[in-house]
């Protein structure tokens, strides 16, 4: 699925099972909440931090998937399209950072 039709399946889901978009600063504070979700299972998981025995069965594609769900939610009222945004972004980061990558010392 591409970044278009993840956005409208979002809105029909909407449209569909939920009452209505939260408004931006709330669906910010959610966004904010779920990267939290998945910073918690990343430092504990892969980090330095143990992991308690009730984060364990956290799924952290599970939770990847909140995060984009809100991000969607958020581009979808905000009337940002993800996907052109996307290929922008790719395509400057592409010509930017190639060769800032390729001859970075830290990196080899």
């Amino acid at each position: 699925m591409d970044l278009k039709n993840a956005q409208a399946a979002v809105d029909d889901w909407i449209k569909n099972h939920g009452v209505r978009y939260f408004n931006e600063l709330t669906n910010m504070a959610q966004l904010t909440e779920e990267v939290g979700e998945v910073a918690r299972i990343i430092a504990r998981r892969y980090g330095e931090q143990s992991e308690k025995e009730s984060d364990k069965g956290k799924d952290l594609g599970e939770e990847l998937a909140d995060v984009l769900f809100v991000v969607l939610c958020l581009a979808n009222q905000t009337g940002v399209d993800l996907q052109e945004a996307f290929d922008k972004k790719l395509a400057i980061k592409t010509e930017r950072d190639h060769d800032r990558h390729h001859t970075n010392e830290k990196l080899k």
